[in-house]
């Protein structure tokens, strides 16, 4: 039997590739209704991935990487702007 960290490290790992599949479903929808499905599906996912995400921190099983700084914030705004 899994871990409880282990089974929450693996749940987000399938929430993430589900949200890559629906973004690229998405984006080559031509269909106006099913695109607004999938929009609403890949919204409940990315709730999904964020509770997960809160749970795996509280107890310790995700270390969030360090917060950047503005001045780091700002510099990359810039070049990908002039990109």
């Amino acid at each position: 039997m899994l871990q409880e960290k282990a089974m929450v490290n693996d749940a987000l790992a399938m929430v993430k590739t589900n949200l890559t599949a629906y973004t690229t479903a998405i984006t080559e929808c031509s269909n106006p209704g099913l695109r607004s499905a999938y929009q609403q599906i890949r919204n409940n996912c990315e709730s999904t991935q964020y509770e997960l995400y809160k749970l795996a921190e509280v107890k310790g099983y995700y270390q969030p990487a360090t917060m950047a700084n503005d001045q780091d914030v700002q510099q990359l705004k810039t070049q990908l702007q002039s990109s």
